[in-house]
């Protein structure tokens, strides 16, 4: 499952890049996250809650942020399991660049597996819901920098 898109975001770069290396902002953003520690250069532990379709797990998992490019971009990589549901793991490579008018425009390409009891609800579903997910993270991420969050 591949997806990419961009986003303008009302902020400077600096602000967004700050942002995108807060574990309270990540927390915030990621759907059905419980839980999120650590740092952006241990890497970060998570717990996160979701349903997909008829399945629903809690995922223990890592997320790792690699070939960081300070204000510039960084690849974010995450692995989850979730006992008998099955796993789940995928990356973004997220790039920020100055947007005409001012802003910054945020871009990313994400890529995403599943495997396990979850793998057998059919690559549509599962295509829907991933979209589903980074369009939330997005949308909530765009709504923390933006002073926009309610909260």
């Amino acid at each position: 499952m591949e997806l990419a898109a961009s986003r303008i975001l009302n902020a400077d770069r600096a602000t967004v890049w700050a942002a995108l290396n807060s574990a309270e902002v990540l927390k915030a953003c990621i759907p059905g996250c419980e839980e999120l520690t650590g740092s952006p250069e241990e890497g970060f532990a998570a717990t996160v809650k979701q349903k997909v379709g008829p399945v629903s797990a809690t995922f223990k998992g890592e997320v790792t942020l690699s070939d960081i490019v300070p204000l510039e971009s960084y690849t974010i990589t995450g692995e989850g399991k979730g006992g008998v549901a099955g796993f789940a793991k995928g990356g973004a490579n997220v790039a920020l660049s100055d947007a005409e008018g001012g802003g910054t425009e945020l871009t990313y390409e994400v890529e995403a597996k599943v495997g396990g009891k979850i793998a057998q609800l059919g690559s549509r579903l599962i295509d829907s819901f991933a979209t589903k997910m980074a369009d939330q993270f997005f949308e909530r991420f765009q709504a923390q920098v933006e002073g926009t969050a309610e909260g």
